[in-house]
């Protein structure tokens, strides 16, 4: 076809169609030459380039082809409406324009139109140009395909409450993204002294899935760990930070980006991509990794949480459960312990000496009995305790020496106290119940050598907690503790660990691992109970093969804590003739309190209620001591006439019992200090004594 020609004065080496054919083809612009149809009559090199299309292809093609399908029929609108009134539009007007090329790929451009009508043509010159080239708007897509990559990791953390398909998803992602080769996550195990690779994408076959690396700063995870900060390599062969594994060179690795994962300023893991192309990463890459890496971080948190939560709940619920059936099987051993007793001190079975057997194998069953729904209330914390303060540094030692008489003596036990303490304190003391801390760690050390049938090592190290870790900041019932006020008591062993699935359920009751008859499984549940009665947690460290660490974390006294004296003898102590106001709803239980006292030489009023006793409360009544359970049936409790009785006769004492150590706790925080305390089931002697500490406070 013809071109057409300015009539103005033009040099005449222009005045050529050669030259306007030259210019055509040599355009950095792809350009087309459309007629009124629509259709392409002429297309320079660029624009067949551009559009995917071979010499000559795009003459006689549809215009409307070279717009992707979803807006052709609004593009046909447009260009009617353009071939009505044409004019000139330039490039740069911000329309985004996408073009459809030959194998149905598109790409973002801008076009210019210029018509000819003016000149007598019936054509229109469009100018096409990918703008996918710019080096702006190139970072503008990249940044804009990142957020999309970020956002469908938000979505997928909506949707999918497994962490484990989150980590296998992200390498996937973050390689995508970044174009990448190779992209791996790897976490920090809990001693910290190793990374495992816990999710990878790419055809790099090391390190493999599950493989445990080395903490050293000598290599790149170790390097981003040590220094907290995102690493970037543009060339690995000549890197001198650390060592390049020889896989990674023989793969063709050529660059790296590598960034932490953060829980609440602690680094926990690496997030790593290679690449085969040298400075293949950039800032903009560095700040996405780092974003993409911090939301995967929160994910596992928030997983971590909800895991303990749910673990916490369902403590919590079999601690109710246990709690309850504690308080009235303690009534039950109260009436059989007592009625045991006073049978064994039976004239009749005096000298029958097969008589006593049996009397005393019940006994002993009745104690285990009373042991076990102790371990009960320790775990669902409901025990009474009595915290002082305790030298860790003197508890350890005696408990070490004598597990060295009692224990296999291919077991080696040593103590580590820390060298000195950061505070003015002059030993290392927790607050705590001394006999209940002594029995916790007699529990756990007892479970230290069950896993170490052929010997091995028990260590008791203590010293100051330090930064408490993330799950036992979740544990700790006071959240606004400070760090510092903690004590950590930790017995490591090197036996046979535990697995997993184990090691969650470890504090569970009755959860036990040893064969029949071996435990009750009781033994860390009441561990678990006692460290959260005492404001503190406990935590547990093991795997297969490589031991178990158990720590306690314990408040540490700020105050000097008074030692309780405790009031000597039993029965021999008490006054003959102690007038004792009795009540008490439990026939049975009375029965037997009613004989205890007799016994002890008192003067016994026994009351089946509260009402009942009030009545008798009178100035010229005499008593000297009122001893009444807490709960009392459905009518008045025992600490509400406690009160009562007080006010009426200022110069009683008061002595409180019940099955029940929620009711014992809820007294021990409200009731005045001269309110003595007795859990059931008691004996006579442990009668004897809670009664000479009444009188020894309350009057």
């Amino acid at each position: 076809m013809d071109f057409p020609r300015e009539p103005a004065e033009m040099p005449k080496a222009v005045d050529d169609l050669g030259v306007y054919r030259s210019l055509f083809s040599a355009a950095a612009d792809g350009l087309l030459l459309v007629d009124a149809e629509g259709q392409i009559v002429l297309a320079n090199p660029a624009a067949e380039a551009l559009l995917g299309y071979a010499s000559g292809e795009l003459v006689g093609t549809a215009v409307d082809a070279l717009v992707p399908d979803s807006i052709r029929p609004r593009h046909a609108s447009y260009r009617k409406a353009y071939g009505l009134a044409p004019r000139p539009r330039p490039m740069g007007t911000q329309m985004e324009l996408v073009a459809k090329r030959r194998d149905g790929s598109e790409v973002m451009v801008e076009i210019a139109l210029s018509p000819l009508q003016s000149h007598g043509l019936p054509y229109v010159v469009a100018a096409i140009r990918d703008i996918g080239t710019y080096p702006r708007v190139k970072q503008a897509l990249q940044r804009a395909r990142h957020s999309e990559h970020l956002a469908q990791l938000g979505r997928m953390a909506v949707d999918e409450r497994d962490p484990q398909k989150l980590l296998m998803w992200v390498p996937e992602l973050a390689a995508q993204a970044l174009e990448a080769e190779f992209s791996s996550v790897l976490l920090l195990e809990p001693d910290r002294q190793q990374l495992r690779v816990v999710s990878r994408f790419g055809d790099v076959a090391s390190p493999p899935l599950g493989s445990r690396l080395p903490n050293d700063p000598g290599t790149a995870a170790g390097h981003v760990l040590a220094h907290g900060r995102p690493l970037v390599v543009a060339d690995l062969a000549s890197e001198e930070r650390f060592e390049v594994p020889r896989a990674d060179l023989d793969a063709g690795m050529v660059s790296l980006l590598a960034v932490p994962l953060s829980d609440r300023g602690r680094v926990t893991g690496v997030l790593c991509v290679r690449s085969r192309a040298a400075a293949h990463f950039g800032d903009d890459d560095t700040r996405f990794l780092q974003s993409l890496a911090n939301l995967l971080a929160t994910c596992l948190q928030r997983a971590q949480s909800e895991e303990a939560l749910n673990h916490a709940q369902r403590l919590e619920s079999v601690g109710q459960l246990t709690g309850g059936i504690a308080h009235d099987f303690n009534n039950l051993l109260t009436v059989i312990q007592g009625n045991l007793q006073v049978l064994e001190e039976l004239p009749a079975l005096a000298g029958h000496e097969f008589g006593q057997q049996l009397v005393g194998a019940a006994t002993r069953a009745a104690r285990r009995g009373a042991e076990l729904t102790g371990k009960l209330l320790a775990f669902s914390r409901r025990q009474v305790l009595q915290p002082t303060a305790v030298d860790v540094g003197v508890l350890l030692h005696s408990l070490a020496d004598m597990l060295r008489r009692t224990l296999d003596q291919r077991i080696a036990i040593c103590v580590e106290l820390a060298a000195d303490a950061p505070d003015a304190l002059a030993v290392l003391a927790v607050l705590a119940d001394p006999g209940q801390l002594e029995a916790a760690l007699l529990n756990i050390a007892i479970n230290a050598r069950d896993a170490m049938p052929e010997g091995g090592t028990l260590r008791f190290i203590a010293g100051p907690a330090g930064p408490l870790p993330a799950q036992v900041r979740r544990e700790v019932d006071d959240p606004s503790a400070q760090d510092e006020r903690f004590l950590c008591i930790a017995i490591a062993d090197t036996g046979s660990g535990m697995p997993e699935e184990v090691r969650e359920r470890a504090f569970e009751p009755f959860f036990t691992t040893k064969q029949a008859g071996r435990g009750t499984g009781l033994g860390l549940s009441t561990v678990y109970g006692f460290a959260k009665q005492s404001r503190g947690a406990v935590a547990i460290e093991s795997e297969p093969g490589a031991g178990t660490t158990i720590s306690l974390y314990l408040p540490r006294p700020w105050q000097p804590q008074p030692d309780r004296d405790e009031p000597a003898g039993e029965g021999g102590a008490l006054l003959p003739g102690l007038k004792v106001l009795m009540v008490e709803d439990d026939a049975e239980v009375r029965a037997v309190a009613r004989q205890f006292l007799d016994t002890l030489g008192c003067e016994v009023t026994a009351c089946a209620s509260g009402e009942q006793a009030v009545l008798l409360l009178t100035e010229d009544a005499g008593f000297d001591l009122l001893l009444t359970d807490i709960a009392l049936g459905a009518g008045m409790r025992g600490t509400e006439l406690a009160g009562l009785a007080q006010q009426r006769l200022p110069g009683l004492a008061v002595l409180l019992m019940s099955g029940f150590s929620a009711e014992l706790l809820e007294a021990d925080r409200s009731a005045p200090a001269g309110w003595e305390l007795l859990q059931k089931p008691y004996s006579r002697a442990e009668l004897a004594r809670a009664i000479a500490r009444a009188l020894s406070g309350g009057g």
